[in-house]
């Protein structure tokens, strides 16, 4: 089944796309890592893609390297947010589509999808039309990222059972447009079966005085937990050879203490199934940043 909260007629409210970059800030190492990438590519004719690219937090970062650059998602009123924040800049681009099936004129040098968004897709079949319609839209030698989050199985299986739709508090943070507080909870429960974590959020905004003005709640909103082989084998069916798996965004080994994957792949020259990737930390290259013009 694919997941409903991830379809045209069910959009992000737009209270939410508002208070999106003050609830997710950027990971630790995250936009060096991708201006590393970017850096490499031609300055002119460079091109980088974002897919569910939200309110742009990555995208307009991206872009402010001056290479052309285009965020796509299904949410407009998370566009609307990412164009607010792009009025300063003349390369991007943002334009509302579905990330399992776009189709732009134009092909890219760096493909990117941060923030484990690709874990929205919850479904094989979902998952490798996404990854179809990015490898249509590589030029020769591009890149893929996927972002993805190392899953941690004590934690799933807590959510699981005795923690399972127990609501935890989260970071308060402020509406730029009133000033006042929002208070967040988040609640999360794991179906072993299905590999779904479905999360259910609270939001609370308060005035100076703590009287509660406004409240509202998304959810549940499921997302497909990806383990290493499965997200190897998928990038393998859709025509991606792995070329690194880093542990963090600092380039370091995938471990057992891993919090995030982060795959960097590239299209298959080859008309079989792309040989395993080894998972060994001293084939990792690393990626080196071009010296500034």
């Amino acid at each position: 089944m694919s997941n409903p909260d991830y379809q045209s007629d069910n959009p992000v409210p737009e209270r939410i796309a508002r208070l999106y970059d003050e609830s997710v800030p950027d990971w630790p190492g995250e936009i060096a890592f991708y201006n590393r990438l970017v850096d490499r590519l031609d300055p002119v004719d460079g091109s980088v893609l974002e897919i569910a690219c939200g309110t742009g937090r990555v995208t307009n970062q991206i872009a402010e390297r001056g290479v052309r650059t285009v965020g796509i998602d299904i949410s407009q009123p998370m566009l609307d947010v990412a164009a607010s924040g792009s009025t300063h800049l003349t390369n991007v681009e943002y334009i509302c589509a579905d990330m399992r099936s776009f189709g732009l004129r134009e092909k890219f040098d760096l493909v990117v999808s941060p923030g484990h968004s690709f874990m929205l897709l919850l479904t094989p079949q979902d998952q490798l039309d996404c990854l179809t319609s990015v490898r249509k839209h590589l030029k020769p030698g591009g890149r893929l990222v996927l972002h993805l989050d190392q899953q941690n199985i004590d934690w799933l299986g807590r959510v699981a059972t005795v923690d399972k739709g127990r609501a935890e508090p989260l970071p308060t943070v402020t509406d730029p447009e009133t000033g006042n507080s929002v208070e967040r909870t988040i609640a999360w429960s794991y179906d072993p079966p299905t590999q779904t974590n479905s999360f259910t959020s609270t939001w609370r905004e308060v005035s100076e005085a703590g009287e509660t003005l406004n409240e509202w709640s998304r959810g549940p909103v499921p997302v497909h937990c990806i383990f290493p082989s499965e997200a190897e084998h998928l990038l393998g069916r859709a025509g991606f050879e792995v070329e690194v798996l880093y542990g963090d965004f600092d380039e370091g080994p995938l471990t057992a203490e891993s919090e995030e994957m982060i795959w960097v792949a590239r299209v298959s020259d080859r008309a079989t199934r792309p040989t395993p990737h080894p998972l060994c930390a001293s084939q990792l290259p690393t990626i080196t940043s071009a010296a500034p013009a």
